[in-house]
C-alpha cells in the first residue's frame, strides 16, 4: 500500500445516479470531511438534500464509512489502481418518524410505515 501523502480521486454516486465529483482528498482526509464537502457540493436543484453532515452516509467497497476514520484507514486494494477514480456512494439519512410527527404537531397515536432502500 502506497504512503499517507498520496492524493485520491474521488466521485460521489447519488441515489438518482448523478455523481459529484470526481476531486481529489490527501489519504489522510478523515470520512467527516468528505461528507462536508459532499454537503457543500449537493446539486441545489435536487429535493430532499441533505441538511447536516449527520444526515449523510458514505459508502465504499459496501461498508458504511465511519466519520473518525481517514480514506486511508478505509482503503482497498482498488484504491492502488493508477489514475483511477473511486466511486463512492451517498445515501441520505431519511429524518426519523419522530421528529416529523413532532414537527407536524400530531399528538394522536397511529401506525405509520416507513420504507427506506440502501
Amino acid at each position: 500500500m502506497a504512503g499517507v501523502g498520496d492524493q485520491l480521486e474521488i466521485k460521489f454516486r447519488l441515489n438518482d445516479g448523478s455523481d459529484i465529483g470526481p476531486k481529489t482528498f490527501p489519504a489522510a482526509t478523515s470520512i467527516a470531511t468528505l461528507k462536508e464537502s459532499v454537503l457543500a457540493q449537493w446539486p441545489r436543484e435536487k429535493e430532499n438534500g441533505p441538511r447536516t453532515v449527520k444526515d449523510v452516509k458514505i459508502i465504499s467497497a459496501g461498508r458504511i464509512l465511519e466519520n473518525n476514520r481517514t480514506l486511508n484507514d478505509c482503503r482497498s486494494p482498488l484504491y492502488d489502481i493508477p489514475g483511477s477514480v473511486t466511486t463512492m456512494h451517498v445515501v441520505i439519512q431519511p429524518p426519523s418518524l419522530e421528529k416529523a410527527e413532532k414537527k407536524a404537531g400530531d399528538q394522536s397515536p397511529q401506525n405509520k410505515c416507513v420504507c427506506a432502500i440502501l
